[in-house]
């Protein structure tokens, strides 16, 4: 292979890994902010419910479904706590 063509080979890795870079650098964006929208969300539905301790069916099912994607994108424990308290929760339908 000539030098010329290394060359072209070299600038053509430089520029896929700079579009790659930007594309990581996208997700992980979309990714935190899918994070703060589960978590918005959970908390929405928790302040909601809390004084009367009991939620009702669909937003339990809502809350678990939110609480397992904001854990699959690495959520941290934060949210935990309050899972474990809406879990005790009575559902009514």
């Amino acid at each position: 292979m000539s030098a010329g063509a290394i060359a072209a080979l070299v600038t053509e890795l430089a520029s896929a890994a700079g579009i790659i870079t930007a594309g990581v650098v996208s997700l992980t964006k979309i990714f935190s902010g899918q994070k703060c929208l589960l978590r918005s969300e959970m908390l929405r539905i928790y302040y909601h419910n809390r004084e009367q301790a009991s939620i009702r069916q669909y937003e339990y099912e809502n809350f678990v479904m939110l609480y397992e994607a904001y854990k699959g994108l690495k959520g941290n424990s934060f949210i935990d706590k309050i899972y474990e308290e809406v879990k005790k929760w009575k559902v009514v339908s």
